[in-house]
């Protein structure tokens, strides 16, 4: 019997007119923006600013580049770009998200290589490895309201903080488990 309290799975996202130089543009400021890790800076611009997408496609987009191999925030601008316009948008985010990144990198590098030493640089550094604990504290807020629409998936985090946090159990073999679980019952509450 088909639950009618739940919200539909998260299908293909709804057509929207979203441009090449308006994925360009904003995965550039992503980049830009995306000091101590892009998941803040993209989930602004993608759900809030841009609305490309809604707070539940970009969370099941996330899950799902977060999945597969390599960068998952990387995977997750490929998917969204790939939905709008193909290889060409994909090709164009990445450059975007890629370009300040790279060119600020290359000249904090060649900066801090000559000032390391300086003790106001050391607690600079601290202090930048404090702000981008807040902002992955905040993604997590932001990304947890998007994903707690259902008790299972409460449970799921839950139980993944525990195993993994409290008692230490291996990441990789926690999370295959519990993914493959929280499938199975995702089924079975659509069903």
């Amino acid at each position: 019997m088909r639950n009618t309290t739940t919200t539909p799975p998260v299908g293909p996202f709804e057509s929207r007119d979203v441009s090449l130089w308006n994925l360009f543009s904003g995965y550039v400021l992503v980049g830009l923006f995306g000091f101590g890790g892009i998941s803040a800076s993209m989930y602004f611009i993608a759900v809030e600013k841009r609305a490309w997408v809604t707070a539940e496609e970009y969370t099941t987009t996330l899950a799902l580049g977060q999945v597969l191999p390599g960068p998952g925030l990387m995977n997750t601008c490929i998917i969204v770009a790939d939905k709008f316009h193909g290889l060409k948008g994909v090709l164009l985010s990445l450059i975007g998200l890629l370009l300040c990144p790279i060119l600020i990198l290359l000249g904090l590098v060649t900066v801090y290589d000559h000032y390391a030493y300086l003790p106001e640089v050391q607690h600079a550094t601290y202090a930048a490895a404090a702000a981008s604990v807040g902002l992955i504290f905040g993604m997590g807020l932001k990304l947890g309201k998007a994903i707690i629409k259902r008790k299972s998936a409460l449970l799921f985090m839950t139980c993944s903080f525990i195993a993994i946090g409290v008692f230490k159990w291996p990441l990789f073999e926690t999370m295959l488990v519990l993914a493959a679980i929280s499938i199975f019952v995702g089924y079975k509450e659509i069903e």
